[in-house]
């Protein structure tokens, strides 16, 4: 009788034992941080843009991806890792960028993404690398020369999930606002006539001018759009990461060769 409650005995400690090793392993599967994970696999997952010429734009031919946030992500990179090319692009758009994050396909979002309230619900930001203002493109020729321009019945073309188009029906709330899914699709459509003008931030719109030339960017901006680097809410451990390697982009100077490559001037537009 007691050999075998002795049995029981053991038996039921070792089971104790083994929920308690399985309770740990789960909670060490739970606390294991995002900056854990990336260094962990050896490679950042980046959302970035792959319509956007100057922050973001995929070369059909070669397939490569380039553009002020592509060399921002690079430069993340080899500070958390070591190397640039420990880095993946996925594409995001406006509306696709922040599920793709809180459904752990992306690492963090660097997508000429404005910081707002509303966004700061969803997502911590970074401190801003990039000031960018709400403009509009036009043809050249255009009797729309400023935000004033825009009148009832002005068709103005955005891009879905942007803050543009909550900043252009709160100047000009009889505006007719037509909305695509990504800026390719909107230029386009502004090309083909479908449209007045388009609207979105300045640097993004410079691009396009400059992809033609018979389009300008007109008026001065009249919104404040500072860009931020999204994280995952309560990823603490990568957000100050990613603070501090931009604070270091921008002692080293990495940061104003960056901006000129792509913008064509230095951060304070000398």
């Amino acid at each position: 009788m007691m050999k075998r409650r002795s049995w029981m005995t053991v038996g039921i400690i070792m089971a104790l034992l083994a929920t308690a090793a399985l309770a740990g392993c789960g909670s060490t599967e739970e606390t294991k941080s995002a900056l854990g994970d990336i260094q962990s696999r050896g490679k950042l997952v980046v959302g970035v843009k792959y319509d956007t010429k100057l922050f973001g734009l995929k070369d059909p031919a070669s397939g490569s991806v380039e553009g002020f946030d592509v060399d921002i992500a690079k430069a993340l990179a080899k500070d958390i890792l070591g190397d640039e090319t420990k880095l993946e692009l996925k594409e995001v758009t406006s509306k696709t960028r922040i599920p793709m994050l809180n459904n752990n396909d992306i690492d963090m979002i660097v997508a000429t993404m404005t910081i707002t309230d509303e966004r700061k619900k969803e997502v911590d930001f970074s401190d801003v690398y990039f000031k960018a203002g709400q403009s509009l493109l036009v043809k050249k020729g255009s009797a729309i020369k400023s935000i004033d321009d825009i009148k009832k019945g002005t068709k103005v073309l955005a891009v879905k999930g942007s803050t543009s188009v909550d900043n252009i029906k709160a100047k000009v709330p009889d505006a007719s606002i037509l909305e695509f899914d990504n800026y390719q699709d909107a230029f386009s459509a502004l090309k083909a006539g479908q449209g007045d003008t388009l609207t979105t931030d300045n640097a993004i719109l410079y691009g396009m001018a400059v992809q033609d030339p018979g389009y300008e960017v007109v008026g001065e901006p009249f919104t404040d759009e500072p860009y931020g680097i999204a994280i995952k809410k309560g990823e603490t451990d990568l957000l100050n990461s990613v603070n501090e390697g931009l604070k270091k982009l921008h002692d080293n100077g990495e940061y104003d060769k960056i901006y000129e490559k792509w913008i064509g001037q230095s951060p304070s537009g000398d």
